[in-house]
């Protein structure tokens, strides 16, 4: 049974710099329980096709597009990431360790809500009636705390998240900021517990070595690759 993070192999970066002050997520109780027939997030669908002359099912879901956002401050050369709790990555990592769904809260010594959570770049769903670019620039203000301006905002590529599952878009951007852009800590909106996290190009190179684990979605460690193929001073 797992223990530690160490059991599974996870590390966090000790140089992670939290600059605002802010304090990590403190979780104190996770339980599970089957899905709501109606959800505000999930819909779930199962397709049926003919492929080949044979037929065929799948269960899929819809979910919101997204927008993910490459933040580099130059001021400091320093990649900008934010880290949180995500139930579906310490659902994803514990699950197996149980013949079926648990009927009782999740005994958190035994499996630390740690182990949820994830370091990923700025990123937020399409759910509102704006452009994607205005869309990023809001998820870069209220996740980071930086301001700035649209035309700021650079597109970097669009491509499909969870092929298997959902399919869903995903807009990638790249964004340049500065010390003078940073207009409040960030930390996200509403009820988002979001800590700021700022590494130095040599601690984000680490993510996207051969060997690395980490709890990061492809879309970061994707946007990382990009970076330091375009985007990266070249003596990084």
């Amino acid at each position: 049974m797992l223990k530690s993070l160490a059991a599974l192999g996870l590390r966090y970066s000790s140089n992670a710099k939290l600059p605002h002050g802010q304090q990590l997520s403190n979780v104190t109780k996770i339980c599970f329980s089957p899905l709501p027939e109606v959800s505000k997030w999930l819909v779930p669908v199962q397709v049926q096709y003919i492929e080949n002359g044979k037929t065929k099912m799948c269960d899929i879901f819809k979910v919101h597009d997204s927008v993910s956002i490459v933040l580099y401050n130059i001021s400091r050369q320093k990649l900008i990431f934010v880290r949180q709790f995500r139930p579906a990555v310490y659902y994803g990592l514990i699950i197996n360790n149980f013949r079926e769904l648990p009927k009782e809260d999740i005994d958190l010594i035994q499996y630390p809500y740690e182990l949820g959570m994830t370091l990923e770049s700025c990123a937020g769903m399409v759910d509102k009636d704006k452009s994607l670019a205005e869309i990023a620039r809001e998820e870069v203000f209220e996740e980071c705390g930086y301001d700035v301006s649209v035309d700021r905002i650079e597109e970097v590529m669009n491509y499909r998240s969870g092929v298997g599952s959902s399919g869903a878009k995903q807009a990638m951007y790249y964004c340049e900021v500065t010390d003078a852009d940073k207009v409040n800590s960030g930390g996200g909106v509403e009820d988002e517990l979001i800590e700021v996290v700022e590494l130095s190009l040599d601690e984000a190179k680490k993510m996207v070595q051969q060997g690395a684990i980490n709890n990061s979605p492809p879309s970061c460690l994707m946007g990382l690759l990009w970076f330091f193929a375009n985007k990266a001073p070249a003596n990084a």
